[in-house]
């Protein structure tokens, strides 16, 4: 270890924790408002890479079907759950509202996707596969839990992710895909080589989170998610309606995994079942920034990049079980220092 490989190692790991920066903060975002961890966020992270790598080489992407898989389940969730208390024509017309979207985006897509019409339209198609995914989940797996306790939810999230892992396999293949970096371009900064691609990942995340945090503190839709994510019953007296809160969130979740995979898939080869572990060093970034602060969550997880970068290079063999293993310290610490009381529903 001498001075220029710990540089290369400090640019790694800033690098790679800003990946896990945006994953902390989706799932911060989520837990908060819907008292949901998130874990088929990487699921979201990969299918979205996976999307974009399929549509550069002009195939029509695998996420088509399981977007209208997952329109016709959450379809039919809607009309079981409403055939009681409305009209059948109020029932049809809210059944066409939920399936319309994605029958419109996978035409597109179907369309387009052979047409090979450059990055930007790419783009806006594995936005437009990716982003839909989250409001069907949470209508699927999550809205008719919405009152259940955490460990149910947290059930519910397991579910949900071994569902679209059995699903990216049989949609994507067990092939790994990599796409072509946004800017192909490398510059010299000392001894270090940083690459365009590393810049835009910092860069993109730091204008993500300056976003979120303008959209929180300055729009009535972000105060509301705020208020649904202090006081779930307080917000429902004041007319905040928590369903729409939480599909709200779930988009913006998968907006920012639609993100994060156009940042990450150029710098490493995607597999359907690489989002776990992507997912779950940003679930150890949350949880060492307590599932609730912002600023702490990127602070800890550009720690965690950090420590992978340098775990690899002292101990590479080890280097999860060193990650995963840095929670326990907080954990017994958090646990020590907190009061125990039973659960608010």
């Amino acid at each position: 270890m001498d001075f220029t490989i710990a540089m290369f190692l400090l640019q790694d790991g800033v690098t790679n924790g800003a990946i896990y920066a945006l994953l902390a903060v989706a799932l911060v975002l989520v837990f908060a408002v819907t008292r949901v961890i998130l874990i088929p966020q990487g699921d979201l992270v990969a299918f979205g890479g996976l999307t974009l790598a399929a549509l550069e080489t002009g195939r029509t992407p695998g996420s088509v079907w399981l977007l209208l898989g997952l329109a016709a389940a959450a379809t039919v969730m809607e009309v079981i759950a409403s055939r009681n208390r409305l009209p059948p024509g109020r029932i049809a017309l809210n059944a066409l509202k939920m399936a319309l979207p994605a029958l419109v985006i996978a035409a597109a897509v179907l369309l387009l996707a052979p047409l090979q019409l450059g990055s930007i339209v790419n783009l806006v198609l594995c936005a437009s596969l990716i982003i839909p995914m989250g409001p069907y989940l949470y209508r699927t797996a999550f809205q008719p839990l919405a009152d259940a306790s955490v460990l149910v939810l947290l059930i519910a999230a397991v579910g949900a992710h071994l569902a679209m892992t059995g699903l990216g396999l049989a949609f994507f293949g067990a092939e790994g895909y990599r796409t072509s970096p946004l800017i192909d371009a490398a510059f010299t900064l000392g001894p270090l080589t940083v690459t365009a691609q590393s810049l835009l990942v910092v860069g993109a995340t730091l204008a993500l989170l300056l976003s979120l945090a303008l959209f929180f503190s300055r729009t009535l839709i972000g105060k509301a998610l705020r208020a649904s994510a202090v006081n779930r019953r307080g917000a429902r007296l004041v007319g905040i309606p928590t369903a729409r809160a939480g599909s709200l969130a779930f988009t913006m979740a998968a907006a920012i995994a639609v993100v994060s995979a156009v940042l990450v898939a150029p710098l490493a080869t995607l597999y359907y079942d690489s989002g776990f572990i992507i997912g779950l060093k940003g679930f150890v970034a949350a949880i060492i920034g307590g599932l609730a602060a912002y600023p702490a969550t990127v602070a800890a997880a550009i720690g965690v990049g950090i420590l992978e970068a340098f775990s690899s290079f002292w101990a590479s063999a080890f280097k999860e079980v060193i990650i995963f293993a840095s929670i326990i310290p907080i954990l017994l610490l958090r646990s020590l220092r907190s009061a125990h009381h039973e659960e608010e529903e």
